[in-house]
């Protein structure tokens, strides 16, 4: 073999590999959808880059994120809320029409506010919350979601799940902690990867981690989904020791039955209030 032909080989190979991924394609997953654990995050609108970080400034990239020409900045703020405040919270780039704030149940809490769940960008009527900077800090009288798991897909994608742009799907996560995800919208764009984003709270819930694969169940095949995750009305957790917020958030039921000396915590009871969730203890 000559240097020529070694050359072009490796010229072959460096093009391969530097190529821009493809979204239009999801040749790499056929049998399921590929899970992102999405935390707290922030979106601005360049108005309020400027108050927070200086006139004329820019959001500086950190990294990129999975989803096309979308980035992690280095820039982080203060949420502030009536209860608490949650400290370096990564703002997400490029800037957006509107200023947003995507928390997870559990940081609600923390900052005593009721952010309604909502689909990103739908923001009219949401939560409210305070971004402090040192260069300066925003009242925001809306714009706290918690945001609406959903899909990203490509035409393709679509085309090769048999789903639409705006359809509700579920996704069942069959793991130590099988969960089903429904009401799941799909979203489709030529400009999209294909992922699920979920929140920390829904992740936990699952003990899901980024990369996980989940299982598309079009919403018309409601018989197929109760045969493979059977969720009743109570759950039962007699040999766990210690339920926590993540073990309420995921019962789907109206109670759930524990062993007499389990342990509760605090912040579980706090949400199975909220949600209505009703706690009996078996005798010993």
């Amino acid at each position: 073999m000559n240097q020529l032909q070694i050359k072009k080989i490796v010229d072959e190979m460096v093009s391969q590999f530097a190529a821009p991924k493809n979204v239009t394609s999801n040749s790499e997953f056929t049998d399921g959808i590929p899970i992102a654990v999405s935390a707290r995050h922030i979106h601005l609108q360049q108005e309020h880059v400027e108050i927070l970080f200086g006139r004329d400034a820019v959001l500086t990239k950190y990294k990129n994120l999975s989803q096309p020409n979308q980035f992690a900045a280095n820039e982080t703020l203060t949420i502030v809320g009536p209860k608490g405040c949650i400290q370096k919270v990564r703002v997400l780039g490029p800037t957006r029409k509107l200023t947003q704030v995507e928390v997870s149940f559990t940081d609600a809490l923390k900052l005593g506010i009721n952010p309604p769940l909502r689909e990103s960008g739908d923001i009219e009527g949401s939560a409210s919350c305070t971004l402090v900077r040192p260069k300066g800090s925003i009242y925001l009288k809306e714009g706290v979601i918690l945001a609406q798991a959903h899909i990203h897909m490509s035409p393709l994608d679509a085309q090769n799940f048999n789903v639409k742009d705006g359809e509700f799907v579920s996704i069942g996560v069959k793991q130590d902690r099988p969960v089903m995800f429904q009401q799941v919208k799909i979203r489709v764009s030529d400009k999209y990867r294909l992922e699920m984003h979920i929140d920390t709270d829904e992740a936990n819930a699952g003990l899901i981690q980024q990369g996980t694969i989940g299982k598309l169940y079009k919403n018309d095949c409601s018989e197929n989904i109760d045969s493979e995750y059977k969720l009743s009305t109570q759950l039962s957790f007699p040999d766990q020791r210690v339920i926590t917020a993540y073990d309420i958030q995921n019962v789907k039921g109206t109670s759930i039955r524990i062993h007499s000396k389990t342990i509760v915590t605090d912040r579980a009871r706090e949400i199975a209030k909220q949600l209505g969730i009703t706690i009996l203890y078996d005798e010993e």
